[in-house]
This record gives structure tokens, sequence and C-alpha cells, in this order.
């Protein structure tokens, strides 16, 4: 493979990126780029040097497939070339479109002169994945930034367009013509003024109270990463850019490596990678068709309804929302407007906005205005008889291809699709609430799902901002059977002890955004009493009674109620530990015979978190997922797993099979009444043996 296109015209060398999509810096390019360098360096033809890439990336950075590999570490490294630019005998211009991230913009600013097309993106985003810039940017950026604005792009992997840092020295030129073109003209404009080199290296930082501004900087950036060290250490690289700058370069160097080796930095790298994985499914390439999605209908105008509405609005595309009643379709309508007005007061929208998408919004009563729609997706009461009644509505309306989708969270897709004389435009699309919020999207292939209305899925996936998971079609699917398997885990742990703000303080310090019992208060726990009650007429052989059915026959559903496993104050949702639900519990303990016992918030953790983890393994074995790695997508995006963990298939690999195996050995000895729940997955057991990870 050809990585650098090598051109000389007019003095001037051109070394143009062939690596696309993004021209990311791995063995292969920066091999070619320092043999190109030294080519033109050794040619007395040669004045100058041009180094660019393409219109959609200038480089994304670093290729983070070689990360951990020896081919991260081979040289020449992106150190050695931005050492080779710094000791350059003839002046090099980095020309600058699209995408210029991470390493490829510590290349640029390695380079003597930069200039940029006004749309360009620069920026230094590895703290998102847990690292910080090691090629020198840290000490670089803010010479030619300043201080504060250096800082703020490193500490927030904050991006900036080319058009709004033209006023630094960052940029020597910003054009809007061809970039390539105009930054060889600067080149000789160089050349014609006497070839003078211009080192970042060599500015000076003179800002006044630096230290004093860098003392503020790390209070605020203490309190506001509590489980992610990478913000704290790109600090305190930058910070050395106060340094002379060779010592500067080692201390970044230092706490890169250390960040390297950290488990934040090793689970943030599984997400990036996990996150792109999971829209390559089986059967969809970049050949398979796609429908065109120009008109959206969606059948409920409650709060899933509206919340899946506004996305397409939000994206431009034109929705129909259908309600039964014109009462119900006016106060969905009212609520979607209502959303749209808050967050203009909160400045993220102006009037022109929440007018523009208003308008794309059109309501009906009829199933027959659904008749140009592409796609309707179907939000109603998760009923099955009521599932069948509009699915047969929307089979008799719709046109010929349109897709027919449902946003069930737990029930059937295949029973749903064969209700329809369509079976192959039907799947599952199961946003999550609140949906104009939520990223995560589970994409549910039914048996007969044609691979073409699976790729149309993931595309508006991408089109509406979401993060597409595919899931094969089981009771509650990826995430919320899963959820069964967390949830039944804390009440055990309640049952046997623990209070609801115990188990909820104890995942909730261990990362999670929201323990189960707070997060239940605001979900509605009638909801789960709604669906234990349906398994049970489905399952008569099988108990599904839980502790919380008591709790909802007190009227206690949650917030909404001002009681559920907690209670809330009139118009404030902090929840308070409640003397009435300890009574429950005790008379619960009482009937079944159990005495209670304390737990540490570590058994909490482990108990709740490899629950999670032999219910994926249980997944994977009978192909409901396609890979662990979409199941820890799941976690993330969806229920709240704290990244810094990784997703609990990561973070059960991190802990060892093996100990997580043991583990749950120990607590089904332990338990007299849920020991069949604590045997490992088989698929779990077999890897623990075999010490190879879960794939």
């Amino acid at each position: 493979m050809t990585y650098v296109n090598y051109a000389v015209a007019d003095g001037v060398a051109r070394i143009v990126f062939q690596n696309p999509p993004v021209n990311s810096l791995g063995y292969g390019l920066r091999l070619a780029l320092m043999q190109a360098l030294d080519q033109a360096e050794a040619d007395p033809a040669v004045q100058a040097v041009v180094i660019g890439g393409s219109e959609r990336a200038f480089s994304g950075g670093a290729d983070i497939t070689e990360f951990g590999t020896p081919k991260s570490g081979r040289h020449p490294t992106l150190r050695d070339i931005v050492d080779a630019l710094d000791a350059y005998g003839k002046p090099v211009v980095a020309a600058i479109d699209g995408v210029c991230l991470g390493g490829g913009l510590e290349l640029a600013m390695g380079a003597h002169y930069r200039v940029a097309a006004a749309r360009a993106t620069l920026g230094l985003p590895e703290v998102k994945l847990g690292l910080l810039p090691g090629g020198g940017g840290t000490q670089r950026l803010p010479r030619l930034m300043g201080l504060e604005r250096g800082l703020d792009m490193v500490v927030n992997g904050r991006q900036a367009k080319a058009a709004a840092l033209a006023d630094t020295a960052l940029l020597d030129r910003v054009v809007e013509t061809p970039v390539l073109d105009a930054a060889v003209e600067f080149a000789r404009e160089c050349v014609a003024s006497g070839g003078a080199i211009k080192r970042a290296r060599d500015i000076k930082i003179a800002e006044p109270d630096a230290e004093a501004f860098l003392q503020v900087a790390r209070r605020n950036v203490a309190a506001a990463n509590k489980h992610f060290p990478a913000p704290a250490a790109c600090l305190e690289a930058v910070a050395g850019c106060l340094l002379p700058f060779d010592e500067g370069l080692r201390k970044e160097r230092q706490l890169f490596v250390q960040l390297m080796n950290s488990p934040e930095s090793a689970a943030l790298r599984h997400v990036f990678a996990a996150e792109r994985a999971a829209a390559k499914v089986p059967g969809v390439t970049a050949e398979t068709a796609r429908r065109d999605i120009r008109r959206v209908g969606v059948v409920g105008a409650g709060t899933m309804g509206g919340g899946i509405s506004m996305n397409f609005l939000n994206a431009g595309i034109p929705v129909v929302l259908l309600e039964a009643e014109a009462a119900a379709l006016e106060r969905g309508v009212g609520i979607i407007r209502r959303n749209y007005e808050n967050t203009m007061k909160k400045g993220r929208l102006t009037q022109a906005q929440v007018d523009e998408r208003m308008g794309l919004l059109s309501t009906t009563l009829k199933y027959e205005d659904l008749a140009d729609a592409d796609l309707v997706i179907e939000a109603v009461f998760e009923d099955m008889d009521v599932k069948a009644k509009v699915f047969r509505a929307l089979d008799a309306a719709l046109k010929p291809g349109a897709i027919l989708a449902t946003n069930t969270s737990t029930l059937d897709v295949n029973a749903i699709a064969g209700f329809v004389q369509r079976p192959q435009d039907v799947v599952g699309l199961h946003f999550f609430s609140p949906a104009n919020v939520m990223k995560l999207l589970e994409i549910v292939r039914a048996d007969r799902t044609s691979d073409e209305v699976l790729a149309t899925a993931l595309s508006l996936a991408k089109a509406i901002g979401k993060q597409p998971v595919v899931s094969g079609v089981c009771d509650g699917f990826i995430g919320n059977r899963m959820l069964n398997g967390y949830r039944a885990a804390a009440e055990e742990l309640l049952l046997y002890g623990a209070s609801p703000a115990q188990i909820d303080r104890a995942l909730e310090n261990f990362g999670f955004a929201m323990g189960p019992y707070r997060m239940g208060d605001l979900a509605g726990l009638d909801i789960g009493w709604a669906i234990r009650k349906r398994r049970q007429a489905e399952n008569p052989g099988q108990d599904f009674s839980s502790v919380a059915d008591r709790i909802c026959e007190a009227g206690r559903f949650g917030q909404k109620t001002g009681a559920g496993w907690y209670r809330y104050e009139a118009g404030n949702r902090t929840p308070l530990e409640d003397p009435a639900v300890t009574r429950i519990l005790a008379d619960f303990r009482q009937e079944k015979g159990i005495s209670p016992r304390p737990f540490t918030p570590e058994e909490i953790v482990a108990r709740c978190v490899y629950a999670l983890v032999n219910e994926g393994a249980r997944i994977l074995e009978e192909g409901i997922a396609l890979r662990a790695s979409d199941i820890d997508v799941v976690y993330l995006n969806g229920y709240g797993f704290p990244a810094h963990r990784g997703g609990p298939m990561h973070y059960a690999q991190q802990v060892g099979l093996y100990n997580v195996v043991r583990a749950m050995h120990r607590y089904a000895r332990l338990s007299d009444k849920a020991a069949a729940f604590w045997q490992p997955a088989p698929l779990l057991a077999k890897h623990a043996e075999s010490g190879v990870p879960l794939a």
C-alpha cells in the first residue's frame, strides 16, 4: 500500500497522506512520512515542504487498533517525526482540511507553519480515551494558543473550527480556497522572504498569575472528574509548559505512560472500539440496499411516542403523530412543545429552531393518514393484544416497502411480525426513556426481518444521533433481560438484610449513575409490577412474586405518587429513607423465614454486577447478542453503567472470569433460596476455565 503521495514542483515538495478514511497515523503511514521527509531534505531542488491530507481529514490521529501492540511503539513514532521536524532545515507547512485531531494536530504543530481551511476541525480529544496527547501536544498547544485556551482544549477534549482559531498563533493562515494550493503558495512566500523556520518549542509562556490559574483549575478538574484520572493528568502535563520545553516533554511522557497502563483508559479505549463494532452486523454491508426515510409515523403520543418523535424532528424528518383520542394527541403535542421551549430557555435552541421543528410535526386520529410514511414506529401500551390491533391497522394502511417498527421493551417481535402480511418489513426499535435524550437504540432483528430493513435501521440510528446495538428476539432483548438478573441479585440482598439505600449507595459509589431502587422510583414501579403479572400468567408453574409487589400494593409507585422505595416531599426529587419500607421488608423477611445479615459495599457491587455478567454470557451463548462488547455498549448507553469500568463484560474480564465464577459458587453456597440463580452460565464457566476472553 502507498501511504503517501510524493511530488515536487517549483521547489516545493508535496507529501499527501493516502491512508483513508481519516489518515490515521499507524506505523505504515509514519514510516512513509519519515522517508518522504528525508527524501525532501536530501533533495537540493526542494526548498520547502507541504504536508497535507484529504478534504475529509488531514489526520484523525493515532491508529488505536495498534494500542497495546508492537506497532504502537515501533520507530518511527510520532515523537520521532515531530523531533525530526524540530531539527528540519527547510520550512515545513501543514495543509489542514477536514479533521485534524489528536496525533494529527500534534504533527501539524510540529510543522513550522499551518494553513487551514476555515471548515477544518482541530482538537486533542485523547482525554476521552483516558489518555493525554503524547506527541508534545500538551507543550506546544498552550504555547501557540495561550495557557487558558490550550488547557481547555486538552483537559476537556474540546474541538474547534479553524475559523474560530484564526486569532491564535496555532494557525498562520485560514483560507476558503483549496487548502493544499494555499499551503504551497504560503510555502513559496516563505521561501521568497528568506525561508525562516518558526518552531512552537521556542515560544516562551509569559502569562501573569499562571500558577494561581492552575491551582483554581486543579480544584475544578478534581471536582468534575471523580472516577477519571486523565483530566487531572492532562492538567499536570500542560502545567509542564511552564518548565523548559524538554523537561515539559519528559513530564508529558511520564504521565502518558501512567495513563496508558490505567484500567480507566483500557475501559474507555474498549468502549471506543465497541461502539464502532456494534454497527457491524452479519448480512449487512456497504452494498446492502437502504430504504429512504423521508417521512415517519409514530403511533402513540405518550411519553415514549413524544420523545421518539423529537428524535426525527431534530434531524429534520417530518413526523405524523397518531393517537386514538384528540385529547391525548393534544396533550402529547403540548409536551413536545414544552420540551423544546425548556431547551430554548437554556439557550440551546432559538425560537426559529423551535418553530422549524414543530412545523415538521403533524397529527392525526386516522391510520389512513400514515399512508405515505416510509417508517412507522408503534409506541403504545405494552400489551400484546393492543400491539396486534395496531399492527393489523398499519398493515392495511401503509404503502408497500414501508417499515413497521415496534418500540416494545419486552414482547416477542416475532409474534408481532406475525400480525402482518409483510413480516420482512417488521423490526424492533427499542428507544430508552427519555427517548429524545437517551443515546441507546436496541434494534431487534426478528426471524424474518430483511437485511435491507436492518441496514436502514442502522443508518437511521446514525442519522438521529443514536448508538445502535442489534439484538435477537427474547423476553427483554439484551438490556432488560439482563436487568432482570441485576434486579434479582439486588432483591436477594434486600431480602437478606441490605436496605434500598445501602444497595443504591454501594452501586453509585462504584460509578452507576443511579442505583436500582432510585431508578425504579424514577421509572415507576407499576411498570415492573405489570410485567411480573404478565409473566406469572404466561408461566403459572413459576413464582414471579417479589417484595416490590408489596410496595406497589401499598400504592407506592415511585416519584409520581410521592412514595416508592423512598418517600419524596412535594416538589423535591430527593429520595428520603422511609420507615414504612423498613416495616414492609421486615414483614416480608419474616414470612419467608429469612434472618437478615449485613453486607459490605464490595459484596453488594459484586453480586449485582456478576448477575449482569452471568446473564450476559447466556445471551451470548444463545446468539441474542453478536459479541460481548455489544452488551457493554447497551449497558453503558442505556443503563448508566460507569464508563470508566468499560461495561459489565469488560469489567468481568478485568477482574478475571475465574474470580467471577469462584465468587458465584460462593454466593450459591450461601443462598438456600437462590442457589440455582448463581450457577455460572456454561459459556462463562468455559471461558473462566480456559482463560480465553469472551468475544
